[in-house]
């Protein structure tokens, strides 16, 4: 059973998404010749101020 694990900036629409996790499953299931239903996929919101590029937060923390 193929576990997929995403994560991105939180930010993307559930339609997004539900969109992404649509075409990673067919995609596995296609290339793995496996039911789509044993396929997980799980999407993971990541803060802006918690993703680093370079050293560097992708968006700076707001001050409080």
């Amino acid at each position: 059973m193929p576990f997929v694990s995403i994560r991105i900036l939180e930010g993307h629409s559930q339609k997004r998404k539900n969109e992404i996790s649509r075409r990673v499953t067919e995609a596995i299931s296609e290339v793995a010749e496996l039911p789509k239903e044993a396929i997980w996929v799980v999407i993971e919101d990541v803060p802006g101020s918690d993703w680093f590029v370079g050293g560097k937060p992708v968006r700076e923390p707001k001050a409080s």
